[in-house]
């Protein structure tokens, strides 16, 4: 498909090269991604599996979802599968008593078992084909689930997954192509690729936040106007 925006002559050059545009347009907006995280996390107070994983659970359901809002349907379906067989796998294995590497290893082989058997079931009523390595990705982020829930409890490692998909869909919606604002994102960074670089300021000042982050505002708003008073 012809672009009908003018691409800066750098981008254009790459992509007479044969780099595929929507690889060099998640390259060029990993960076925002993982800075639009890290505002959700420091400013608004957010929690996550870290910074990486829902920057790049974002592109993948930007890998995944090519037409429309309905198509992350099944990558948030395995997401969460993947989570729940991890939570279950926790109570199987505790009174086995293994340690932590051979237990990720056991849950990431019922899982991806378990995700082909998904696959194969959801396939058999018309589900499009997914690439491979998206979904290997999803199927990963159990080691992150596996590590927060033996340290901190089930508890705290679900509510994290919650709000790392949370994260990453808010970051979808904002970035993908198919809604208005990430067309304009998108077009924005293949006509004016050196925006990007705004980002170095942007985390400068969000490495030196020391205010309070908008969810502590709110859980803690009886204690301040007890301050201010």
């Amino acid at each position: 498909m012809e672009n009908q925006f003018n691409l800066n002559p750098i981008i254009e050059l790459i992509y007479s090269q044969g780099v595929p545009e929507q690889m060099v347009v998640v390259l060029l907006l990993f960076p925002i991604i993982a800075t639009f995280v890290v505002i959700l996390r420091q400013i608004f107070g957010l929690q996550a599996f870290g910074i990486y994983t829902p920057t790049i659970i974002t592109v993948v359901f930007m890998a995944m979802a090519h037409e429309s809002i309905n198509d992350l349907t099944y990558p948030i379906a395995i997401y969460a599968f993947v989570i729940i067989i991890g939570m279950l796998m926790r109570f199987v294995f505790k009174k086995l008593r293994l340690l932590y590497l051979p237990r990720v290893a056991l849950n990431l082989t019922i899982i991806t078992f378990s995700v082909l058997f998904i696959l194969t079931i959801a396939s058999s009523f018309g589900m499009r084909e997914f690439s491979f390595f998206p979904i290997l990705i999803l199927i990963t982020i159990v080691e992150k689930f596996v590590a927060v829930q033996i340290e901190k409890g089930t508890k705290i490692a679900a509510s994290l997954a919650f709000e790392t998909l949370f994260i990453a869909l808010i970051g979808y919606l904002i970035m993908t192509p198919i809604t208005p604002i990430g067309q304009y994102i998108s077009t924005s960074v293949q006509e004016y690729p050196y925006i990007i670089l705004l980002i170095i300021p942007i985390n400068l000042v969000l490495g030196k936040w020391t205010g309070l982050r908008i969810t502590e505002i709110i859980r803690f708003r009886e204690v301040l106007k007890k301050i201010k008073k």
